[in-house]
């Protein structure tokens, strides 16, 4: 037997083996490429891969919020105006919100308060006269009406529902020039109150950390519904007992807030609010020590308007108010806003120290303007 037939014999054994391992085609190819070429390498093929999902082409240019907060801009943008005036000659600006197709405007009153000449600027550009109809300084509100035709209406939300972290979007013209700019952000708290230096609280605000600056004022905050939930009405920078800098402190009238006292000057031209008949100065623990007063807190009589229910009722210059219907008047409680929460027409008692000595005085509320 010849040497190439015992090679011959042995590879037909090792490829039986193989095949019975790796399958008869596998081995016939194998032999048929080493009759063919004895010097060649056998080399397997390797396994293919599992097969791979085709990838999936996502569009995420624009999230679900984004697209909601994008549809609710769209909404309320063309609604918002710039509000413009003078002062004296000087150009003064702020925002606020078409209410009604006869043009009525709800804004702050500090926008045109003191103002000579009112104006406002659509979303468009165009320019129209407008005329102040009323105010309310304690509110700060005010409506003024628009000659012309309305490019669209705001819808008035419901502020009662908001909640901590719900996000908000802020529309105005921030120092007269950006008009309709859009800020966003989250309510960071409600029912705040400012001291405005004043003599009174703003009360019940909405405080946001969407961005607002000088010419947002009047201008709505607005949910994500596209309704009108806030009139933006200014932002703290910082703290006047510190040197601490502020970002994202802006506050908001609540637009439940803003209603009741827009259909009032609708209806009667102002905004009715109690009357005492006093001219009076808050009374605080240094103003107390300095001057020895009896009590730490309080509104002290400077003036009795003639006529007034005050004059009427018998109080005095000199007295110091200290409850209004049993609510002490102190650092949380001020003469205006205790008083303020009743209603023209209504009666209260009075608590008041005259030399030392404390007396009561029932009285009915007459009505301011």
């Amino acid at each position: 037997m010849s040497l190439r037939t015992i090679l011959y014999l042995l590879v037909i054994g090792v490829v039986a083996g193989v095949s019975a391992l790796i399958g008869t085609v596998a081995g016939g190819v194998f032999i048929f490429s080493y009759l063919q070429n004895p010097q060649a390498t056998a080399t397997v093929a390797p396994e293919p891969e599992p097969s791979q999902p085709a990838p999936v082409s996502l569009d995420i240019s624009t999230t679900m919020l984004e697209t909601t907060i994008i549809e609710a801009v769209e909404t309320v943008a063309p609604a918002v105006v710039t509000v413009i005036g003078e002062i004296s000659g000087l150009p003064v600006s702020g925002s606020g919100i078409v209410i009604s197709p006869e043009g009525y405007i709800l804004t702050n009153n500090h926008v045109v308060e003191g103002t000579s000449r009112v104006g406002v600027i659509l979303a468009d550009g165009s320019e129209l006269p407008a005329e102040i109809v009323g105010t309310d300084m304690y509110a700060d509100l005010a409506i003024i009406l628009a000659s012309g035709e309305m490019p669209a209406i705001a819808e008035l939300g419901n502020s009662d529902t908001l909640k901590p972290g719900e996000t908000v979007i802020a529309i105005g013209s921030p120092l007269g020039d950006f008009v309709n700019t859009v800020t966003v952000g989250v309510i960071s708290a409600t029912g705040r109150s400012l001291d405005t230096g004043n003599g009174f609280l703003m009360e019940d605000l909405l405080q946001t950390d969407a961005a607002i600056n000088q010419g947002n004022s009047g201008g709505p905050l607005v949910n994500l519904s596209g309704d009108v939930v806030g009139i933006n009405t200014l932002v703290v920078r910082g703290s006047g007992r510190s040197n601490t800098i502020a970002e994202g402190l802006g506050f908001a009238i609540p637009i439940n807030t803003a209603r009741i006292v827009a259909e009032q000057i609708l209806e009667k031209g102002y905004f009715a609010r109690p009357h005492l008949g006093i001219r009076w100065q808050s009374i605080t623990p240094r103003i107390a020590r300095v001057y020895n007063l009896p009590v730490q807190w309080g509104a002290y009589v400077s003036n009795v308007v003639q006529g007034s229910p005050a004059a009427i009722n018998g109080l005095r210059k000199g007295d110091i108010i200290t409850h209004i219907d049993d609510v002490p008047l102190d650092e949380d409680h001020t003469y205006i806003n205790t008083l303020f929460s009743h209603e023209p027409g209504e009666e209260v008692s009075i608590k008041v120290v005259r030399n030392r000595q404390e007396i009561t005085v029932s009285l009915i509320l007459g009505e301011s303007r």
